[in-house]
């Protein structure tokens, strides 16, 4: 049996269970709370913070390889255990470029890759275009650390929290893509079908896949994913997300050196999900097919809409109730505004997909009804 460490212990190294089960690999966390969702399904548990190191080190003494879940990570301390013999995957020399967002805009416009103008920000004030929009460099996620800025005073309040930020130009884009794919030790690259994407807050309410879009863009996204995993000499799954901008140029708006919320379709609607795709990529096995099972599929997230201690028994019978419906409960046992508590995958045919909207709304009705 193989055995692979996970740094992080949510939602997403939960969801690596089934797929771990099925390739007989043994999973062993290192997470710093006991009720973390992934717990339950570890063989053995580091409890430490993301960041320790030392931690780490333990856990590697259990594990053949080891892969991330979040990226809270200590590269330098963890780039001193790659050179003791400790095998991570993806490479810590992969994910340098990618963790600081200003860093990861640097890297995609030095291999010819387009994103949005932006520039470090140092907190000094001045006339700029806005709208605009500012990111923590580090540690920002399901919209935490992402701000849009409509004038002066908004970024000057921003700028007192101290934090380095990233200053990027305002994209009104005609639609937000996705794509999950993922690289082997071999070279091999898999991608998924690219998906539609909506964001509220700065965070993921659904997706769509495929998306309906314009063979030349299928095929320029396609090739800016495989020239990104190759130029880094990537292993595992990542996510991609991008603006379609209103005159049809792909932009890269961030990239996930991980599994992606944008991908948690996959698990019931292809053949091959993407958490069993990155245990496949880190532990060395054959890539597999990325295709649909469905004409379709879409994805809704079930974010916490009030601060409460509910398992909301009721509201999952009836979403579990639709046709070709799959919910996936994450079993943590408190609600927070925005937190993601589980989501739910409908599987769809032709004509389906072209009412998709209308199926979103009427989840989202149920969800969100007090």
């Amino acid at each position: 049996m193989q055995r692979l460490g996970i740094i992080g212990g949510g939602q997403l190294a939960w969801m690596m269970a089934e797929a771990a089960s099925k390739l007989n690999i043994e999973l062993f966390i290192q997470t710093p709370q006991t009720d973390d969702p992934a717990v339950k399904i570890a063989s053995e548990v580091i409890l430490a913070t993301i960041a320790d190191a030392q931690a780490t080190a333990r856990l590697a003494d259990y594990c053949q390889v080891i892969t991330f879940e979040n990226e809270f990570i200590d590269l330098e301390a963890l780039r001193e255990l790659e050179v003791q013999g400790v095998c991570f995957r993806p490479t810590i020399s992969s994910l340098t470029p990618l963790l600081d967002k200003y860093q990861q805009r640097q890297y995609l416009q030095d291999i010819g890759i387009d994103t949005p103008k932006f520039e470090d920000f140092r907190g000094e004030i001045r006339e700029l275009d806005y709208p605009l929009v500012a990111k923590h460099r580090r540690h920002g996620y399901d919209g935490q650390g992402t701000f849009i800025i409509n004038n002066q005073a908004e970024l000057t309040s921003l700028v007192l929290g101290n934090v380095p930020l990233l200053i990027e130009e305002y994209i009104p884009f005609e639609r937000e893509l996705a794509v999950i794919a993922a690289r082997s030790l071999s070279g091999e690259v898999a991608i998924y079908p690219i998906a539609q994407t909506y964001q509220k807050n700065q965070v993921c309410r659904w997706v769509i896949s495929p998306a309906v879009l314009p063979q030349k863009v299928v095929k320029e996204i396609t090739e800016i994913t495989t020239h990104l995993l190759d130029s880094l000499k990537y292993i595992g799954v990542m996510g991609i997300e991008f603006f379609l901008t209103l005159e049809g140029k792909v932009l890269v708006n961030e990239i996930a050196p991980r599994t992606h919320n944008s991908g948690h379709y996959t698990l019931d609607a292809c053949h091959t999900s993407q958490f069993e795709m990155q245990l496949r990529a880190v532990m060395g096995l054959p890539l597999t097919t990325t295709s649909l099972k469905s004409d379709g599929a879409l994805m809704v997230n079930l974010l916490g809409y009030e601060s409460t201690y509910s398992d909301y028994a009721e509201k999952r019978q009836q979403l579990a109730a639709l046709p070709n419906t799959y919910l996936r409960w994450y079993d943590k046992n408190e609600s927070r505004i925005g937190r993601k508590l589980g989501h739910v995958t409908v599987c769809l045919s032709s004509t389906e997909l072209a009412k998709a909207l209308e199926i979103v709304k009427t989840i989202e009705s149920i969800w969100y009804c007090k």
